[in-house]
């Protein structure tokens, strides 16, 4: 026998502009998607306890302590006598709850049957947790910090309103550099709604152009108190901003994450006054101790090139400038004399050797042969006759005296 087939699931109607659902339809169906989440356990700070006189019921509002969003939640009061009764505003709590969604008033709130107040270990190790991740992220790592302006024109402030931490940055501040400009911001320093407004103003003052560091300052109180300034978000926040922020919580010995995460950690208010100002007198006295170094420098300088100029002065190439031409001018006439004898004994070498050769020339020359009464004999050809066999008798010969020729004719050869 076939077993029978099983029916598919109908579907839900659609709602159309025709067939549009009532509003019982859709809180029913809001109220069942929000069923199937089931039981969670949930951690947030309360921010305000209702007991109803007369009433089981007892009303929490659990607020998100990085963001501005709460839930209400109701617990039965056994419930949260048994598991947090000395539970107050502010305090961190988890708890286990269901979600549920009430139809008629069209609310969402959660049951809670077990409520635990966390305690301070439980909050310091959380801490202790949350600073290893941020710093395996490098939001703590030094190369990361921005170097704070010397002299900040502007400065934002984030502080509790009126409060001692306020008093301190602005009077410690305008005491050492009495023209500091501020621009302050307050907001919740604790509590359930403190982390979302220091956010809110963290981002307002990073994105004015005329704010050049941030201070966040709160006074010194117990680590419940100081949780704001540990908080994920802030110190993300604080790490993502463009303008050099300065963490001033507490006293020295606090220390939350945003310490870590900001640019530079004053260890109080006070101390944030002295980090980002420097104090005029200070700088005054150190402007006027530069200035006699100055002082001191130029005349030291002045006085070594006044004797540098003296020593120059006192050379002979100063003193007495003349002597310096005239040394050259003896030079000059030493080395003039010099070639006038040079060329005087050039000459009368030469005119000696001219007339040596002259001398010799004129002894060698056949005009001084004539001169002691030789002769020269040619014929007419004018060949020189040296022997009587070369002419003949009746030969015209041309006889050169010493002054004057003579043509004779040959008689006899002998």
């Amino acid at each position: 026998m076939s077993e029978p087939t099983a029916t598919p699931p109908t579907a839900p109607p659609k709602s159309t502009a025709d067939e549009p659902w009532p509003v019982r339809v859709v809180s029913q169906k809001v109220s069942a998607w929000i069923a199937k989440l089931g039981w969670v356990w949930v951690d947030g700070q309360v921010a305000q306890i209702s007991r109803r006189p007369g009433s089981s019921v007892v009303f929490l509002t659990l607020r998100d302590p990085s963001a501005d969003l709460s839930l209400t939640v109701t617990a039965h009061r056994d419930v949260l006598d048994s598991g947090a009764p000395e539970l107050a505003e502010g305090a961190r709590v988890t708890l286990h709850a269901k979600p549920e969604f009430y139809p008629a008033r069209g609310t969402l709130s959660l049951r809670a049957d077990e409520i635990r107040q966390v305690g301070l270990g439980e909050l310091l190790a959380r801490l202790e947790r949350l600073k290893k991740l941020l710093a395996a992220e490098g939001l703590f790592a030094r190369e990361r910090k921005r170097r704070l302006p010397f002299l900040p024109q502007r400065i934002g402030l984030i502080t509790g309103r009126a409060s001692a931490a306020e008093r301190d940055v602005l009077m410690n501040t305008r005491r050492r550099w009495p023209s500091v400009d501020f621009r302050v911001v307050n907001v919740p320093v604790q509590g359930p709604t403190a982390v979302p407004q220091i956010i809110d103003a963290l981002k307002v003052l990073d994105n004015d152009d005329t704010i050049d560091v941030i201070v966040i300052a709160r006074g010194g109180g117990s680590v419940e108190d100081l949780l704001p300034f540990s908080d994920e978000a802030l110190c993300r926040a604080v790490f993502g901003a463009r303008t050099p922020v300065v963490s001033a919580i507490g006293h020295e010995t606090d220390a939350p994450l945003l310490d870590y995460v900001a640019d530079l950690r004053a260890s109080t208010p006070t101390d944030a006054a002295k980090r980002i100002v420097p104090d005029l007198g200070e700088e005054t006295q150190l402007i006027e101790h530069a200035r006699r170094r100055l002082d001191r420098a130029v005349l030291t300088l002045i006085d070594r090139e006044a004797h540098r100029i003296e020593s120059w002065r006192s050379r002979p190439s100063l003193a007495r400038p003349e002597q310096l031409i005239d040394q050259r001018a003896a030079e000059v006439t030493a080395l003039r004399d010099r070639a006038v004898r040079s060329l005087e004994h050039r000459v009368r070498r030469a005119d000696d050797d001219l007339r040596h050769t002259v001398a010799r020339l004129r002894a060698l020359s056949p005009a001084a042969t004539l001169q002691r009464g030789y002769a020269i004999v040619q014929r007419a050809d004018g060949h020189v006759v040296r022997a009587a066999d070369e002419v003949k008798t009746d030969d015209v010969v041309r006889v050169r005296l010493a002054e004057g020729e003579l043509r004779a004719a040959v008689r006899e050869n002998e």
